[in-house]
């Protein structure tokens, strides 16, 4: 990876527009409409005023009578005591409109009841045909609520408000005195904000969301955080890291945290003891999303659940001895048969589970020589015709074994079709007899043996693999930067060693170079374990899978059997072995919902990757990305 990634330990000093802009700074234009009734569409607006204020200080004001055009409802005159008479040589909204719009151009609109008085102004806007010019706009109804408890004042009215605030103007239903009054009481809760961390404008948007006060003052935290791809910290008073994370954009994330769109507890408690947050500048997301599984592992922060404990994945072995057996295990070793990892060892023992089902494998845990000197007790799967019981032969080695160790080698390393045929079969015996929670139980088997298998032989070869260059265009789609460059992504035995975007325009292989030159060396590890965390590597294998990807250089092959578990990665012939058995023993009636009934077993199996080999087609992946056919296919 490009060193210009590493964690910025140095004060990072941010620009005004990374900031956001003081709400000191900020020129608003407090707005207040007196209308002939509540309907936009229908009613007229009989006077407008405003006053434009910056920093505290009064720039101007605004007021005019507008003749609505129509006639004013007697309830609405004795409100707010504009009558017919005083409107009636009042100029029209067609006169004043423009004007508004003049004064407040540029500025942050305010009123209160926000959604009633811009409804009627958007309304005259689309009636006189003008843009509406997309104001910013503040309600100081939803901030009142959110600072003034119901103890300060029983509701949350401008005259109410304005009495608790003492206002220097009264509120008394007439646009310019309403507004005035509403200056008052904005700024009253600019004061009740700035110890909760709402100084900026950009603050203004969450400021009555129900967060946390002690939650919010946090705010302060995301100040200076890049605007760019990478990884965030939020470190605790000891400096300890609590929470690791990642983003296209770390300080819009990092401010989320601080807003209702958190909702999660855990985050929520992590944020109230959160210190600073320390940003990790990345070229591209995956270089971020790659960071952030090496920081959680490297630190396994108690706020992140995932990924903190890669040691803790396990896989299936095909022993190395004289009668091979199964084991779940915690690492690779060479000469073996793998499948895995698995996030659990509950789910490797189910994978472990299918085979010995679909296989007469042997079960128990001695070691047996090839000829045993004195017999031992064959036990009860060997009565049952499900082991050859190699454990009595003392005269000559039990060659069927090797045939059953052979065919579970296949299945691991190649093609799993016989598990899968076997076990499907079993699946729709199960349905046809309605024991539908036992074909569940062999479906979620079947799933974790076809997944286990399927993720070893994607890791694998990628693992194998000394040094892959790729590249794709860059600012297309989702990916990073600019158009016109590219994406320079190296690869060695499975794990990110280098990345970095080139500049629109110029030629991408100075860039190769330079990074296969300055990329990280990896020890080759024992295939199919990477030698990065297997996260890492599904990573970059979804990475090289995206559209336009070009390979540059493969220092060895890169490629999966044709005939593998990928093909299976969707239970699809589960399902339709069910469908067929229950199709064939019940009339045309009941088949349909008696298959559907059996398939629900199967129905959860999902996708567990890409299924790119199930028609059979092959794939050789190359420098020129050339699709060959007979031979392998994409892992």
């Amino acid at each position: 990876m490009s060193t210009a990634a590493s964690v910025q330990q140095s004060a990072y000093q941010a620009t005004f527009e990374e900031l956001g802009t003081p709400l000191r700074d900020v020129t608003f234009v407090v707005v207040d409409l007196e209308t002939t009734g509540t309907n936009a569409t229908e009613g007229g607006i009989t006077e407008i005023g405003a006053v434009k204020v910056r920093g505290g200080e009064v720039l101007g004001e605004f007021q005019s009578l507008v003749n609505p055009g129509q006639p004013v409802p007697a309830f609405v005159a004795r409100l707010t005591g504009i009558t017919n008479a005083m409107v009636a040589t009042a100029p029209d909204i067609a006169l004043v409109l423009p004007s508004f719009l003049e004064f407040a151009h540029g500025t942050v609109l305010v009123a209160h009841n926000a959604p009633f008085d811009v409804g009627f102004l958007k309304a005259m806007c689309a009636r006189l045909d003008y843009p509406w010019p997309g104001f910013t706009v503040v309600d100081t109804v939803p901030l009142a609520r959110r600072l003034v408890t119901r103890d300060e004042a029983p509701n949350h009215k401008l005259s109410t408000l304005a009495n608790l605030f003492h206002a220097t103007v009264s509120p008394d239903h007439r646009a310019l005195a309403d507004a005035r009054a509403t200056v008052d009481v904005l700024h009253a809760l600019f004061e009740r904000l700035a110890p909760m961390g709402v100084t900026h404008l950009e603050d203004l948007a969450t400021a009555a969301d129900p967060v946390p006060p002690e939650v919010r003052r946090k705010r302060h935290l995301a100040d200076g955080l890049p605007e760019s791809p990478g990884v965030y910290l939020f470190r605790g008073p000891g400096d300890e890291v609590l929470y690791v994370g990642t983003s296209v954009n770390i300080r819009k994330r990092v401010r989320s945290y601080f807003t209702a769109a958190e909702k999660r507890r855990r985050i929520t408690e992590m944020v109230r003891i959160a210190e600073r947050v320390t940003p990790v500048a990345c070229a591209t997301p995956l270089e971020a999303q790659v960071r952030e599984l090496r920081l959680i592992t490297e630190h396994a922060p108690r706020y992140n659940r995932r990924s903190k404990f890669p040691e803790r994945h396990s896989w299936v072995r095909l022993t190395d001895e004289a009668y091979p057996r199964l084991s779940v295990v915690s690492g690779v070793v060479a000469g073996a048969a793998h499948i895995g990892p698995f996030g659990s060892r509950r789910t490797a023992q189910e994978a472990v589970h299918a085979l010995h089902d679909a296989l007469n494998l042997r079960q128990c845990t001695a070691r047996i020589p090839l000829v045993s000197k004195r017999p031992g007790s064959p036990c009860a799967l060997a009565g049952m015709g499900r082991c050859s019981a190699p454990c009595v032969a003392t005269e000559a080695p039990d060659t069927s074994y090797a045939d059953v160790a052979d065919a579970a080698r296949d299945a691991l390393t190649g093609d799993p079709a016989p598990v899968v045929r076997a076990l499907s079969d079993r699946i729709a015996t199960l349905a046809h007899q309605e024991r539908y929670e036992e074909a569940g139980e062999v479906t979620r088997r079947l799933r974790a043996f076809v997944q286990g298998a399927h993720r070893a032989q994607r890791l694998g070869p990628l693992a194998a693999c000394a040094e892959l260059v790729a590249a794709r265009p860059s600012g297309i789609g989702d990916a990073p930067g600019k158009p016109g460059g590219w994406e320079i992504v190296v690869i060695k035995h499975g794990r990110l060693a280098a990345t970095d975007v080139s500049a629109p325009g110029a030629s991408p292989l100075p860039l190769v170079d330079a990074l296969r030159t300055t990329a990280e060396h990896v020890e080759p590890p024992v295939a199919p374990a990477p030698a990065a965390h297997p996260e890492e590597t599904d990573l970059l294998l979804g990475w090289l899978d995206s559209p336009g990807v070009r390979l540059v250089h493969v220092s060895d092959t890169w490629a999966c059997p044709v005939r593998a578990a990928g093909a299976h990665a969707d239970l699809t012939w589960a399902s339709e072995r069910v469908r067929t058995e229950i199709g064939a023993a019940e009339g045309p009636a009941d088949a349909e919902a008696g298959a559907a009934a059996g398939t629900a077993a199967v129905a959860d199996a999902g996708t567990a990757a890409d299924a790119e080999t199930a028609d059979g087609t092959a794939v050789v992946r190359g420098p020129e990305n050339a699709r060959h056919v007979d031979t392998m296919t994409a892992c």
